[in-house]
């Protein structure tokens, strides 16, 4: 096949661009804005450069400056002090592309002057930086997987016919096999014998490696299988390590192992498609409705993107990567307008799996840089097809499935490849919830009283399919001034064929011939505070007995006694947590403190729950990949150049890097700059361990 993409034919000049206007500085691009700002791009490389076919893959809107956004709100950047006189905004973007004819990757960054979007920059990226992944090339590989020759005849070999072929699109992961330059992806095999059937149920014994320019199968891996031994399971093949890139005879000889047939039972989810396979199968019908109202409307307003409820009042955006970003969040404190975070987003996060031996060991997803395909995109229209991108992956949310009571939505949009808009219209859903009790009080004491308080909390939540997985995000606001983000996992294991009576000493096996491999999901959120105002510190306290005060001291004599430690972090750094210390962060701000404890003002990070190490090796493929995770918080300074100040943990271009990038988190500490009463960045890592049980598969 091969590979198609946007030209730009001169009689596209004539389009009108539509004015820009934005309620507030930090609104993402519209609809209109993306594709007046494509055409920009199109039109100056049909001008001023060779390059004569492109596919786009990001184009964002590229925020102002933090100080300058504040002025424009009217928000100070230190307690006491008036806010800064409003300064000109203009309009900026910035963009990712690619030649499909050389596979180049470019950069650039264009401005809304006299009246038109305009390109400032024009940057061709290095050989071994990749944009992400999009939602387009992921189906198209699917389609190069099903139409190969060779894919063909190793599922007939296996009783699939062709249109039985289904793939999940995954990033390489680390594979120095394949030329950095190359844009390549991996494809997780399965059958399917009906339309809508659990796909899942069917895996199949080979990886299929994808060039995703020339769209063509370059290579196909076969995974070992383990044998029982008196010495426990043994793996098929002399070692986990890559073999060497061979034909698909040769890489099955390396294997050391006969073909595996997939299973055939159905395992099936939809209701209907259940009752097919079970004829005593029905649904619950014992549970009563429950409905929710608020027959007074709802206790929140917007106005565009921004949002007040409750004293908090804040900015709700889309972006492709990260999905949901808050913005400049203010809390009203009895008429005193306090500020508290300037940006908070998922930043990154990282799905490393167990499994040791190769190719298992390319399992290995940043899915916040993935992708879920929306009803605009089709195979039928696609031109061609960064490891992803959150935002991409969204879901059409429905009323009384993802969200419940009286709802507010707002939509998202991001670039296609041809440079149109995808829209996703209830990308992002707006609800009040009660949450239980706030605080009770009783005075047990004959003719007492007693106070309960009802909490009610404010819900901005997203959902996102990553392949198999599902991920639902909600960023809870509550009325004492606390601040919660949940992370939810739901959606299907990713799994793979188990041969007949073959151990599974990596994972579970959730049904007959389908292993569900260990894994770990792992978080980073960025956290960009601005607590009473932009100069903000981290303190580390850590509870501990009482030093050098041992039970019968005088300081000490019932051996009762601790305390709790503080340390300011003077530096950039990287932090453990330390259960045995109770250990716990806050951000402060050093300028204010608090009437009663004489305690600077500022906000706990309560993250005991999720922190979780990787368990990954260092000097693994994941760990130097994901430096990020080496760390449970990490504070630096931020940075503001043209295209913005720092954001991602992994660095901005993730798909094949082999290495932690100079742009990330950890080699930004390293800098050890002064991060006390400073513009500072705090990034939290939390997750969660999957080993697998049977229930979780179904």
């Amino acid at each position: 096949m091969s590979p198609t993409a946007c030209h730009t034919p001169a009689v596209q000049s004539f389009v009108k661009e539509k004015p820009v206007a934005f309620k507030h500085p930090l609104d993402p691009l519209t609809p209109d804005e993306i594709t007046a700002a494509s055409l920009a791009i199109r039109l100056y490389i049909a001008e001023k450069t060779d390059v004569t076919a492109i596919k786009f893959i990001t184009l964002n809107h590229l925020p102002p400056p933090k100080k300058i956004v504040l002025a424009y709100l009217g928000i100070s950047t230190s307690p006491d002090d008036k806010p800064e006189a409003p300064a000109p905004i203009i309009r900026q973007a910035e963009s990712d592309f690619l030649d499909v004819t050389t596979g180049n990757s470019y950069n650039t960054i264009l401005s809304y002057r006299d009246s038109k979007w305009q390109v400032d920059t024009f940057e061709k990226l290095p050989e071994s930086q990749h944009p992400q992944i999009t939602p387009e090339e992921v189906l198209v590989a699917e389609n190069v997987v099903r139409n190969d020759p060779a894919i063909q005849k190793l599922a007939a070999d296996v009783g699939i016919a062709p249109h039985q072929i289904f793939c999940d699109g995954w990033a390489i992961g680390y594979d120095e096999r394949f030329p950095a330059q190359c844009r390549v992806l991996q494809a997780l095999v399965y059958a399917r014998f009906s339309e809508h059937e659990n796909l899942y149920a069917h895996p199949l014994d080979f990886v299929p490696v994808i060039d995703s320019n020339a769209e063509e199968v370059i290579h196909i891996d076969f995974p070992p299988t383990y044998k029982n031994t008196p010495n426990g399971p043994t793996l098929s093949a002399s070692s986990t390590a890559p073999p060497a890139l061979s034909n698909t005879e040769e890489a099955l000889a390396h294997s050391s192992r006969e073909r595996v047939h997939p299973p055939l039972a159905r395992q099936n989810f939809l209701p209907d498609l259940m009752a097919e396979d079970d004829k005593d199968f029905k649904l619950r019908d014992d549970i009563k409705p429950l409905h929710i109202v608020q027959p007074e409307g709802v206790s929140f307003k917007t106005n565009g993107q921004e949002l007040e409820w409750q004293n908090w009042k804040m900015h709700i955006s889309f972006t492709q990567r990260e999905g949901i970003v808050l913005s400049t969040i203010t809390y009203n404190d009895h008429g005193e307008i306090r500020p508290i975070i300037y940006r908070l987003s998922l930043a990154e996060m990282v799905v490393p799996y167990a499994a040791p031996e190769f190719p298992h060991t390319r399992k290995l997803a940043f899915d916040s840089y993935v992708i879920s395909v929306h009803p605009e995109i089709s195979t039928d229209s696609l031109d061609h097809s960064g490891e992803y991108g959150m935002g991409a992956m969204a879901n059409e949310l429905s009323l009384g499935c993802d969200c419940l009571g009286q709802i507010h939505y707002l939509p998202g949009a991001y670039v296609s490849h041809n440079g149109s808009p995808v829209i996703i219209k209830n990308a992002i859903c707006i609800h009040e919830e009660d949450a239980g009790v706030l605080w009770k009080h009783t005075d047990y004491r004959p003719g007492g009283r007693t106070q309960t308080v009802r909490r009610r909390r404010l819900v901005v939540s997203m959902v996102c399919t990553l392949a198999n997985y599902e991920y639902i995000w909600n960023y809870h606001f509550y009325q004492d001034g606390s601040i919660e983000l949940e992370i939810r996992l739901t959606g299907i294991l990713n799994v793979y064929v188990a041969d007949k009576d073959e151990p599974s000493p990596y994972g579970t096996l959730v049904a007959p011939g389908i292993n569900s491999q260990n894994h770990q999901h792992l978080f980073s959120v960025r956290i960009d505070p601005m607590i009473d105002g932009l100069y903000n510190s981290v303190v580390e306290s850590d509870t501990i007995p009482i030093p050098n005060a041992p039970t019968g001291s005088t300081l000490n004599f019932a051996g009762n006694g601790f305390i709790s430690r503080e340390t300011v972090l003077t530096t950039e750094a990287g932090r453990q947590f330390d259960w045995a210390k109770e250990r716990r962060w806050k951000i402060i701000n050093s300028a204010r403190k608090h009437y009663a404890s004489g305690k600077y003002v500022g906000y706990g990070i309560g993250m005991k729950g999720g922190a979780t190490p990787m368990m990954a090796r260092p000097g693994s493929w994941a760990a130097k990949r994901a430096g990020f995770v080496r760390n449970a918080l990490w504070v630096c300074r931020d940075v503001e150049g043209p295209k913005g100040g720092r954001m991602w943990p992994a660095g901005k271009y993730v798909p094949q890097t082999r290495a932690e990038p100079e742009d990330s988190l950890g080699r930004w500490v390293e800098g050890k700059q002064n991060v006390e009463n400073e513009d500072i960045l705090v990034y939290v890592t939390v997750g969660v361990y999957l080993i697998a049980y049977f229930r979780s598969f179904q």
